[in-house]
């Protein structure tokens, strides 16, 4: 009994150093991109030079930044609210259409997320070519709303998936349409996974690049702006400020939904043990 004890407790040590050197190989470059921000100096290098915030005052009355600031914003809310829309209705249909189209549809509306990023930015170039639209705003929404697709599905199905088939039966059983028992029940109960999937498909939109790439016009996106700067290396603590900054509001984002999406399963269990 005490040598398996002691194994276990190796095991444990193991697990918890493999854990350790996981999280800092993943995170460590992400936490530099802040120290470096606040460097007085335009190399990326120890030792640091000095505290300063003339990189982020920099920031301000960049008419370019701006300019793609405001198309990943516009493009982003557009292509959220298009991506959340098509995934409530289509995980909607998943669990309660009963049909094997929509079980198809569902699982094709999935599969984006497994294609190469490139692959997907090659075919929506010659889609949008063969259509008339050509590399533009249009074509970015499009894209960005294949590409956040499967995540606002995922989110919305298991969502559905949590609610008790009883407060759905109990519904049409008194007399109440599909479209109301979507509209006044199904919804309203699946409202802060709404929103989760919205700030995810946003700060998936907000942060895409390779679809851009291929699509942007003469209307860059936020990261295609930052990567044309990085060819600049007087430039490079500007873009690690402005870094910061995007990493700081994804967190938030992130971490809002994540809130609003436990929120909204501790409703959701609530009404499985009280449906009155």
């Amino acid at each position: 009994m005490r040598v398996e004890r002691l194994g276990t407790q190796r095991n444990g040590r193991c697990l918890g150093l493999y854990v350790l050197a996981y999280l800092v190989f993943l995170y460590l470059p992400v936490l530099l991109i802040p120290l470096f921000s606040f460097n007085d100096s335009i190399q990326a290098a120890f030792p640091l030079q000095g505290f300063t915030l003339q990189w982020y005052a920099t920031l301000y009355g960049n008419s370019a930044l701006s300019g793609a600031l405001l198309n990943s914003l516009v493009i982003g809310a557009i292509a959220a609210f298009g991506a959340t829309l098509c995934g409530i209705t289509i995980s909607y249909m998943d669990l309660y259409g009963r049909s094997p189209l929509a079980a198809t549809i569902s699982a094709i509306a999935r599969l984006p997320i497994l294609i190469p990023g490139v692959i997907v930015g090659i075919s929506l170039l010659i889609l949008v070519n063969l259509v008339g639209l050509g590399p533009s705003r249009v074509a970015i929404v499009l894209g960005h709303i294949l590409v956040a697709l499967p995540t606002t599905v995922v989110v919305m199905r298991s969502r559905f998936a949590a609610i008790p088939k009883t407060v759905r039966e109990a519904a049409l059983d008194l007399g109440a349409s599909d479209w109301t028992t979507f509209r006044r029940v199904m919804l309203p109960l699946s409202l802060p996974a709404v929103l989760s999937a919205f700030m995810l498909a946003f700060l998936i939109s907000f942060d895409e690049f390779i679809v851009v790439f291929f699509l942007a016009g003469t209307e860059p996106t936020l990261p295609l702006y930052i990567w044309s700067q990085l060819r600049f290396p007087r430039s490079l603590p500007t873009v690690m400020a402005l870094g910061t900054m995007i990493l700081a509001v994804s967190f938030i984002i992130a971490g809002t939904a994540e809130i609003l999406r436990h929120r909204g399963l501790g409703s959701v269990r609530r009404t499985s043990v009280n449906p009155a």
